[in-house]
């Protein structure tokens, strides 16, 4: 069995020996296409209280659970608000905190947190928020929140009911507002073997990836399990694993290509489509007609000593244009530039330009998915 030391000769040696060959020409690191199984991010989310407010808080009778929580933190405290007393709680708003736990995160350190109005608060400028637990899924406290809102918008009312807001002030920041209290666990020193998944599955890349590896480290240190999934056999000591992730995500790999598609954007009329999209013969032809019905006012006189009056009549007319069909041939393998290129030169709308791809898909002339968002 080697040593420490042996390993992490042998890694320097390995890395000099990459840095020094020439990338591919379309190569990207490993950390940009996957990410480490089990090491994730984790949500928190925590209710809570902002005071201070000018205000723009919450208003009596309508959110019950604001005037709920007062009562009972200022029971923790020793005062007892009496059954018969309400509180005024219009500079104190109920509110929901969330933020998210980085991975490998320790207890002290801060990150960074939202909090969202839960009642009809107006406005959460220039608030403080009260010291708020922040729990995971399981229900256990992993930070504690607490500071002063950033708010970014702005909302003013007039005693007339008019009122003018800029982006959205019920909602507020606070960086680093939120102190780590727990540990989350993770599989990166779980066992002997890592796994990396990509972002987009895909059996080309996770071949060459598993290629990649084998070729600078030795036969046998990765295993493509599937599209998604690629098995790295990884050192134990957990300062030579820190160090053989370092390498392994700065390796480039030439990934796959991606399917040829279509995609269009119904809404926003924005359409994109893919490298490798190619038609077979066809020939489409494009036409519209285009109504115009106009009114013309005239005036209709009475016949003399007929008693009867002027009035305006409507006279409408209708009139039909059909222009000419718009008719380009496609050939065998025509590529994305020639496709852009002639439905261009037809002067082909967005709109006009989604009904071409739709029909030459239901051809069977278009060699590619087709997907309308």
């Amino acid at each position: 069995m080697n040593r420490p030391g042996h390993f992490l000769a042998a890694l320097v040696v390995s890395i000099v020996t990459m840095l020094s060959a020439a990338p591919p020409v379309f190569a990207e690191r490993i950390k940009d296409l996957a990410s480490i199984a089990g090491v994730r991010d984790n949500q928190l989310l925590g209710y809570g209280l902002v005071v201070g407010l000018d205000g723009t808080g919450d208003k009596v009778g309508q959110t019950p659970f604001t005037l709920q929580s007062l009562k009972s933190m200022m029971a923790q405290f020793g005062v007892t608000i009496p059954p018969n007393i309400t509180p005024n709680v219009k500079n104190i708003a109920a509110v929901t905190v969330q933020a998210t736990l980085p991975p490998f995160v320790k207890p002290g350190q801060r990150i960074d947190i939202t909090v969202s109005s839960l009642g009809n608060a107006k406005s959460l400028r220039g608030g403080s928020l009260l010291m708020t637990p922040l729990k995971g899924a399981d229900g256990q406290v992993y930070a504690v929140a607490q500071g002063e809102l950033v708010v970014g918008g702005l909302g003013v009312e007039g005693g007339d009911g008019s009122r003018i807001a800029i982006n959205i002030p019920s909602v507020g920041r606070i960086p680093g507002g939120a102190t780590v209290e727990r540990v989350v666990p993770n599989a990166f020193n779980m066992s002997n073997k890592l796994v990396l998944n990509l972002h987009t599955p895909d059996f080309t890349t996770a071949k060459r990836l598993e290629q990649s590896v084998n070729k600078w480290l030795g036969a046998g240190h990765a295993k493509a399990l599937d599209a998604a999934s690629i098995e790295i056999r990884a050192p134990m000591d957990s300062t030579q694993r820190v160090s053989f992730m370092s390498y392994i995500e700065n390796m480039e790999i030439d990934p796959g290509d991606a399917p040829a598609r279509v995609i269009v954007n119904s809404r926003t009329g924005t359409i994109v489509i893919g490298s490798h999209v190619t038609v077979k013969p066809a020939a489409v032809t494009h036409g519209s007609l285009t109504v115009t019905i106009s009114e013309t006012p005239t005036v209709s006189q009475p016949y003399p000593f007929s008693k009867g009056e002027t009035k305006e009549v409507k006279q409408s007319e209708i009139k039909v244009e059909e222009e000419k069909n718009r008719m380009f041939l496609f050939k065998e393998g025509v590529t994305l530039d020639q496709i852009v290129r002639a439905i261009n030169q037809v002067g082909a709308a967005p709109g006009d330009l989604v009904a071409i791809l739709d029909a030459l898909k239901k051809a069977g002339a278009l060699r590619a998915e087709l997907v309308v968002l």
